[in-house]
Parts: structure tokens; sequence; C-alpha cells
């Protein structure tokens, strides 16, 4: 007798477990206008600025918020959400501490990808490229419009390192708060500052009917871009 076909989002549940969610019929049927070849601006970050005021306008909630996505000197990728801090025609700007798992990734791999996911517009932005470490003239003119807080927990934090407990990640910020009070300078820790990941490929997604979603990539050409469409 044939055996009856196991859907593959039907796991087992524990006992007493409340059953997951159904994944196969979860789904969202963009209805959105599209992208066309001629609607793009000159080159990416132009588009970009564009893309993103629209996002800004709609309402989207932390519109600078990026998924950063990193691969170790093995390969082995590693994705986090970071928060834009800066762009140009160089590149797109992020701070952290160089100790952290993605600066060590970045010290091994100096490439990295960038995604924006506005899904409230149903779009993203991919973003590739290489990586290089910013200025440290113009780490310390960023640090310094951080609230005071975070300059604090800059220090404080041994970022991805393991931690005894929270109330050491406390102690720590208070021995530092107690030694730069509010209103007292705080030196822009060593360990600590801005990339730039200069793009070579900038990829703009728009959702569309039938998931036949509009793809335009630029593509670095020279001293210029090319636009290549990509199928959904």
């Amino acid at each position: 007798m044939p055996t009856a076909e196991r859907h593959p989002t039907a796991l087992s549940t524990p006992t007493g477990a409340r059953p997951g969610p159904d994944l196969s019929v979860m789904r969202k049927h963009y209805q959105h206008e599209g992208l066309a070849e001629g609607q793009l601006a000159a080159d990416p970050i132009g588009q970009f600025t564009r893309w993103f005021h629209e996002a800004e306008e709609a309402g989207v909630v932390e519109p600078n918020a990026m998924v950063l996505s990193t691969a170790d000197a093995d390969g082995l990728p590693s994705s986090r959400t970071v928060l834009l801090k800066g762009y140009d025609r160089r590149g797109f700007v992020f701070f952290t501490n160089y100790g952290s798992r993605k600066g060590a990734d970045l010290a091994a791999n100096p490439r990295a990808s960038l995604l924006f996911p506005w899904i409230a517009l149903a779009r993203q932005v991919e973003v590739g490229g290489t990586v290089e470490k910013i200025g440290r003239d113009e780490t310390a003119a960023y640090f310094r419009t951080r609230p005071h807080g975070s300059q604090l927990g800059a220090w404080a934090s041994e970022q991805s390192s393991p931690v005894e407990s929270r109330e050491v990640l406390e102690q720590r910020y208070a021995d530092l708060a107690a030694r730069y009070p509010e209103g007292e300078g705080v030196p822009v820790p060593p360990f600590w500052g801005g990339y730039r990941v200069v793009p070579r490929t900038v990829e703009f997604w728009q959702g569309r009917e039938n998931r036949l979603h509009d793809r335009l990539r630029f593509v670095a050409d020279g001293d210029g871009w090319r636009v290549e469409r990509l199928c959904p």
C-alpha cells in the first residue's frame, strides 16, 4: 500500500503543544506598481536615495535597518541586522566593534552583502561588494553624535564575546558611567569604528503579481554602471 504523502510543514508536534502554522498557505499577493528600466535613476546611489525617501514617507520602521551578511575564513556565513549610518557614491557605512564576529569575518574575508527589507512597500534592495574600514576622523565624528549611553555601551560590551551574566555587563556600564558622567567627553574606543561597503552590485526588487517580480540590478562596469533585468 502506498504511503500518504507527508506535507513538508507537517512537523511532529510534542504532546499537548499547540500545532504550528501551515506555512505553505502563508503568502502575500503583491499588487504594487512595477519598476521599469526607464524609471531608474542614472546610478544606484540615486535610485537608493529615491527609494529610501519613499520608505521614510511611507512610515517604514527604521528604514536604515539592514541585514549584513559576512563569511569567515572557512566560508561559513552569518547575518545580523545593523543600522546604516551614512552613504554616498563611495558606499554604505555602518559601525561596530572590530572584535565582533562580523569584524573578525571582515578581517579574514572583506566582502559583504547588505539587504534592506522594506516589506511594507514590497521592496528590497540588495548591495554586494568589498568592505574597507573608514578613517578614524570619520569614526570620531560619528561617535560624538551618539547618545552618551551609547558611547558608554561601546566601551562596556566586548561584542560577540561570552559574558558571565547580565549583572557583569551592567556593572561594567555603571563603572564607566561613574568615570565619564553625562557632559564629559567619552573617548572613541580604539577597537570600535566604521566600515564602508563599496558596492559592486546593487539590486532593486519590487514585488509584483503572480510572483513576476521586477528585479533590476546595477553592476559596476569600469567607471560607470550597467543595468540588467533578472528573472524573479
